[in-house]
This record gives C-alpha cells, structure tokens and sequence, in this order.
C-alpha cells in the first residue's frame, strides 16, 4: 500500500462509499472490514477519516441529512406551523431515501456545524410565542417522532420483517370501532396518513401558544 493513499483517500470517498454499501446490504452487516474492501485499501486507512465505526455511523447520518432533507432553515415570515410541518416531512423523505435511514440516525445528536440552522428554528417558533425551553422541546419531538415512524415503516418492509406486519384489518362484525380506526389509519394511503399524524403533534403544540391559552 502506497504511504499517501490516505491522502488521496477523503472523507467524502469514505462517506459516499459507506452509504452505497449501507444501501445494499444494511446497517446490521456493514463493518468498516467490508468498507475497506470496497475501497480497496486496508481497514487503518479508515481511521486518517473516522476514529470509529461509531464516528462513520454518525458521518453518516449527518451526510444522509444534507444530501436528502430540502427544509433547512425557515424563510423570514414563514408560519411556524407551516415551516414545522414541512420539514417533519422532509426529514421522513431524507430517512426514508436510504436502507436503514431512520436506525443510522436514532440517537444521534446535531453537530457544531447545525447549530446556527437550529438557533434559526428556535427563533422563529419563540418569535411565534414559545419560549426557548418549550420550542426545543417540541422541535426534539417532531424530530423523534419522525424517527419513530420511519423506523416503523422500515422495519415493516424489511425482509425478516415479523408476521403481524402483514396481519389483515379486525372483524367489523366484532370489533367495530377497531375495524374503523384500522380502515381509517392502516388501510390508508401511508403519506396522508404520516401528515394527519404530524398535525395532531402541531395542533397540539400550537393549544399550548399563551394566546390560545386565553381563548380557553
């Protein structure tokens, strides 16, 4: 091996070469032996660009996030409501892009380099009437809701996915108030359904507004 391969070797290669390999055989399977492999060099050489396995999972997530999710930051004047809805599904989309997405992301935890996109989002939901504590409460529930979701949704897909995931609506005759939750929520389109989900987390925030307080 050549002493300036690292070098030659960036992150970026690392990165776009690990989300290929995640995309075709999974977060459980990939190692940084079979990245390596794949990039044709020895397993140390990874370690000029990432410290860890944990370090390149966490790359990762943040490279899938840039890549993939379209709403960074609000636009002045943008209703919170409207701004709020509109990146929780564009973070679904970003998790949903790529195998795995919603498990390379959980637990991970934003950046330096996020942070002035987050202070901008706190602005404007506090500039709506929240206070700091209240809207980061609500931006980390949006975000782990999506997380949430997603994980659901690509856990149902996945190949050793279980049983019950393919189990068929209740018995009207027997169950008829579940048979009509399930007609309404399971049996419906899973877009549609994610944003009907989404409002009832926004509409709940918003009651908590001080002036929808008063109108009480």
């Amino acid at each position: 091996m050549n002493a300036d391969r690292p070098a030659r070797l960036n992150r970026d290669d690392v990165l776009r070469a690990a989300l290929e390999l995640l995309n075709e055989i999974g977060i459980d399977a990939l190692s940084t032996r079979k990245l390596a492999e794949r990039l044709g060099v020895q397993s140390p050489t990874l370690y000029w660009h990432f410290k860890s396995k944990a370090a390149l999972l966490d790359a990762m997530s943040s490279a899938v996030l840039q890549q993939s999710r379209a709403i960074a930051t609000p636009a002045p004047g943008e209703p919170w409501q409207v701004w709020l809805m509109a990146d929780g599904q564009s973070f679904r989309r970003a998790l949903l892009a790529w195998r795995d997405g919603a498990r390379l992301h959980a637990g991970t935890r934003p950046g330096e380099a996020q942070r002035g996109s987050i202070e901008a989002r706190l602005g404007l939901l506090c500039a709506a009437g929240f206070e700091p504590g209240p809207a980061t409460l609500l931006m980390m529930s949006v975000g782990r809701f999506v997380v949430g979701w997603v994980l659901e949704e690509q856990s149902a897909q996945a190949p050793d996915a279980p049983p019950s995931s393919t189990l068929t609506g209740p018995d009207a005759a027997q169950y008829p108030l579940l048979a009509a939750g399930w007609a309404a929520t399971v049996g419906s389109d899973a877009d549609a359904l994610f944003d009907r989900a989404l409002r009832l987390l926004i509409d709940g925030a918003q009651a908590q507004l001080p002036a929808a307080r008063g109108r009480r």
